[in-house]
């Protein structure tokens, strides 16, 4: 299982941060289910009032995510689900979409939560969406990631930690 060695974090205070969730819109099952766990983490960790902003699919991931860092937004949640097919297409938008992420995070110095599943089949993405019998919650998951980085970057840049 992909899960396993994953840390054991509880969550934190986070109310006060800016949060926006950039979700894609392709396999609606997933993504419901990566949408619901990342809204049970943010308000596991006290975040109120996220924005969520939808984009046709995890190639649209990164400037949706830039956009809201150059609003200076504290953290962004980035989900999506890509699923191998017969062509090359699953490399490049699974490049893509890290790269492009990756870019914005240390761009813009905003913690961007990875929430971007890339699979070879269905069976696989279901089972990591967070959904009743999922074995992982990859929503959750990426948006506790991303506020307990913008938390800590909060103390850093304070002198705090």
């Amino acid at each position: 299982m992909s899960g396993a060695g994953a840390p054991v974090t509880a969550p934190v205070d986070c109310s006060g941060l800016r949060v926006a969730v950039v979700a894609a819109s392709w396999h609606q099952q997933v993504m419901d289910g990566l949408l619901a766990g990342a809204e049970r983490a943010l308000a596991d960790h006290r975040v109120e009032d996220a924005v969520l902003t939808r984009v046709p699919g995890t190639f649209e991931l990164p400037v949706a995510a830039q956009a809201h860092a150059e609003q200076g937004f504290d953290a962004v949640v980035a989900l999506g689900v890509v699923i191998r097919g017969g062509t090359p297409h699953f490399e490049y938008v699974c490049s893509a979409a890290t790269d492009g992420l990756t870019r914005v995070s240390l761009d813009h110095r905003v913690p961007i939560g990875f929430g971007v599943l890339t699979c070879d089949d269905d069976r696989q993405a279901l089972d990591r969406a967070g959904l009743e019998g999922s074995t992982e919650d990859k929503g959750y998951e990426a948006a506790s990631a991303a506020l307990l980085t913008a938390h800590t970057l909060r103390k850093v840049r304070g002198g705090v930690a």
